[in-house]
């Protein structure tokens, strides 16, 4: 499967930094150019069940591909949530449907740095994501 055009340009510039202190900083910088959510989309039907940080999601299909957008009020979670949407925006359900999150991860060289419940969060967003995907 390929890459949309923005996971590639996330894991060149993951894969040119060299130490976890400049993979911190990118991933920072990833969840400040996220897109803030509107007030509105912040409710409770929004919010991803399973994470232990608040993370709002919403997601509209757009000619066969998905467009997801999402918010969290933890800066770590939201660079993490960012590179997740450059990973499978654009995507069809069927391919939402096949994205390896650890391996994505792995990729990124930021699996080490996943805690149990980060994972665990991520892995909420992923299965809301494919839930919507099915609606």
């Amino acid at each position: 499967m390929s890459l949309p055009a923005e996971a590639v340009g996330a894991l060149e510039s993951f894969q040119a930094v060299g130490s976890w202190e400049q993979r911190a900083r990118l991933l920072m910088q990833w969840g400040e150019r996220l897109p803030p959510l509107a007030d509105e989309d912040k409710v409770e039907a929004n919010l991803v069940q399973g994470c232990e940080s608040l993370v709002w999601l919403v997601g509209r299909l757009s000619d066969g591909h998905w467009q997801f957008a999402a918010s969290s009020e933890a800066r770590m979670i939201r660079g993490l949530v960012a590179l997740l949407l450059a990973r499978v925006n654009g995507l069809s359900a069927a391919e939402l449907q096949a994205v390896d999150l650890p391996d994505w991860f792995n990729q990124l060289g930021l699996s080490r740095q996943l805690s149990p419940s980060r994972s665990n969060g991520l892995n909420a967003v992923l299965q809301r994501m494919r839930e919507l995907s099915r609606t």
